[in-house]
């Protein structure tokens, strides 16, 4: 695993910055990659890298990587699980390997097959290749958006340039990238908590490489002409039996060099994925973290039963109220972004406690519920709104979603948001109009049905596409902040062929007063999991974060930038009670964090939000943490056609 950076301009001229800048933009990194960097500056392409040496750690897999001839060039962050297969055809066309690093595999792959190498990539994945005949050059991301991926392109001193890197704040460091807000993407995140949602971010002009999506630039035009295209998704499942598909996928993603542990919360997925890496690993340890408490069914207690059932060494973390406080500003500082969840903090306090023992790499099990259908509520709940009804449309399915499972419903927004804001935002048509294009894909592929199972069906697949992305982002970013890489063994191209195989009434029963979900994976693994992990219902948050809000309401009070976001009656409201209006007082005093992090000091300020002046548009805080207006917003749509 690894950081990744480049600059790019057309041929003929040169980027903006020389070796010594791209250097430091690269070793914002670092910690992405403490093992190693490399830097490949020539022309009109410069590529940067920082090593995580995970496999073959010797000198022979140091990044940028060209071909001998010199015709391809690629920095690479990733695992490919399906390396040993690639190579054997890569070796019956005539390569020669210099390594076992699966870097060269994918080099060599691009090189002999060119862009339909992509397709037969099995693993998790962000890179740029720089095709130097064509004088073209990719960006591409894993189908399941596992590894991060950022772009910007731009007017710089010598034109239009390309920045991309692993991380958002690195490409900000570039001395020619504007740093401004997008209050597009700040709305977004307050209903979604999520920093990226489709290409957009909460910087205007940064672009995130879409999951499963090739980018593609060339450079032989002055205007650097982008193309946009997606991987083939298809794959065939390796075999019908459940517990076949996700053995092989863990012991794939169990090849390293270095050493190796996982997570185990105690729950149904993470007991599944240790129960498998215990007999490939010799005194496995396993790691969780979580809030001291009395609950006899919180993490802390119930995962040290299910290690000692499963014969492993487990490790547990406390995060407390104080670690929490410290732990999250810090995290938003060096992240760049707003946190997405509070468990990003517990994740991160797992993780350097894992470098810290030694370990490099850690198994994970997100993506069980999203392929699975593992969360009962909000599947049940479109089920029941579906009922009887005679379609199912995106339309009607984006509108339940967002009026059902925002944090901020978007009907809300035009009395939360000062005025100029609010009319910015357009009624969060932008938001809609994305929520809609992903039930759209999702229904394309859901089979025909009564139309409360396929919105059933189009909703586990929207939870896929948008859910499992912010997840894995989530993993990836608390992770790799304490240079461990974070595996996700269900998030994997065959285990994701066969779920869409499986009937929905493999996954789920409805007949019970409380839905069972997963079942495909419960029956699998009964024999081998501890039945308390079989039986356990789904926890949310390891943390009772919603009380911890309770040290930051001075900071939403003191918040200029929020001032120009909110109107002062909301942030007035929320910083006296930050805990009673969780929903609202965690994406703001996250955001309060990030305004002071890129716009604190007030001459940094100036014409972020043209046009916003101080109000007092009036609201009123529901009960349940929620905002209410006091008129309906002329943002609010109709929820009608769901029934």
């Amino acid at each position: 695993m690894c950081g990744i950076i480049g600059v790019a301009c057309a041929e003929g001229k040169c980027p903006s910055i020389d070796a010594r800048v791209l250097g430091r933009l690269r070793d914002r990194l670092a910690h992405r990659g403490p093992d190693g960097a490399g830097l490949l500056l020539e022309r009109n392409v410069g590529l940067g890298h920082r090593r995580l040496a995970v496999i073959d750690p010797s000198a022979a897999g140091q990044q940028p990587m060209v071909t001998p001839d010199g015709a391809h060039a690629i920095v690479y962050n990733g695992e490919l699980y399906n390396d040993a297969e690639l190579r054997a055809q890569l070796r019956a066309s005539g390569v020669r390997f210099a390594s076992t690093c699966d870097a060269e595999t994918l080099l060599w792959a691009l090189a002999t097959w060119g862009e339909r190498a992509i397709d037969r990539l099995r693993g998790m994945f962000a890179f740029a290749w720089h095709d130097r005949i064509r004088q073209r050059l990719v960006l591409t991301r894993d189908p399941f958006g596992i590894k991060p991926l950022y772009y910007w392109v731009g007017t710089t001193g010598v034109g239009l340039e390309l920045v991309f890197a692993s991380e958002i704040h690195a490409i900000l460091d570039h001395p020619h990238v504007p740093i401004r807000p997008d209050p597009l993407g700040i709305s977004a995140y307050l209903s979604t908590i999520r920093t990226v949602l489709s290409e957009r971010t909460m910087f205007e002009g940064v672009r995130a490489v879409r999951p499963g999506q090739r980018v593609e630039f060339d450079l032989a035009d002055p205007a650097i002409a982008q193309s946009s295209h997606q991987h083939d998704a298809t794959f065939e499942p390796i075999s019908t039996s459940v517990r076949d598909v996700i053995e092989d996928a863990v012991r794939r993603h169990m090849r390293t060099d270095v050493p190796l542990c996982c997570l185990l919360s105690g729950g149904l997925d993470s007991s599944i994925i240790v129960s498998v890496a215990r007999h490939h690993v010799h005194g496995l340890q396993t790691y969780c973290a979580g809030a001291p408490s009395a609950d006899a069914d919180d993490d802390l207690h119930v995962s040290p039963q299910v290690a000692r059932e499963l014969g492993v060494a487990h490790h547990c973390v406390d995060v407390p109220l104080s670690v929490f406080v410290q732990q999250w500003p810090r995290m938003v500082d060096a992240l760049g972004v707003p946190l997405s969840t509070p468990n990003e903090v517990a994740i991160n306090a797992v993780a350097r406690r894992m470098r810290a023992d030694g370990r490099v790499v850690t198994l994970s099990g997100e993506g069980a519920d999203e392929l699975f259908a593992g969360y009962d509520q909000p599947l049940g709940a479109v089920r029941t709104a579906f009922a009887g009804s005679a379609t199912v449309t995106a339309e009607q399915l984006a509108q339940f979603e967002l009026a059902h499972h925002s944090w901020v419903a978007p009907e809300l927004k035009g009395a939360l948001f000062n005025p100029a804001i609010a009319e910015e935002i357009e009624e969060d048509e932008w938001l809609f109009d994305t929520t809609r294009a992903s039930f759209e894909e999702a229904l394309d592929q859901s089979p025909s049905m009564p139309p409360e199972d396929r919105a059933v069906r189009a909703m586990l697949g929207y939870q896929r596409r948008v859910n499992l992305v912010g997840l894995l982002g989530r993993l990836d970013s608390a992770t790799m902040l304490a240079a461990i890489e974070g595996r996700t063994p269900f998030a994997d191209r065959a285990v994701q062929a066969l779920a869409e195989s499986l009937q929905t009434e493999a996954m789920i029963r409805w007949e019970s007063a409380q839905a069972e979900t997963k079942l495909s994976l419960r029956r699998a693994f009964a024999d081998v999991v501890p039945p308390m992990a079989i039986q356990r219902a789904k926890a949310s948050f390891p943390l009772p974060f919603q009380a911890w809000l309770e040290p930051f309401g001075p900071m939403l009070a003191t918040s200029e930038f929020l001032g120009e976001l909110f109107s002062a009656a909301a942030i007035g409201t929320v910083s006296v009670r930050p805990a009673e209006h969780w929903r609202l007082a965690w994406p703001m005093i996250n955001l309060a964090m990030w305004g002071e992090r890129w716009w604190g000091a007030h001459e940094k300020r100036p014409g972020l939000f043209p046009g916003v002046v101080e109000v007092d548009a009036r609201v009123r805080i529901s009960d349940d943490g929620g905002s209410q207006p006091m008129h309906r917003s002329p943002a609010a749509r109709s929820n009608s056609g769901t029934g």
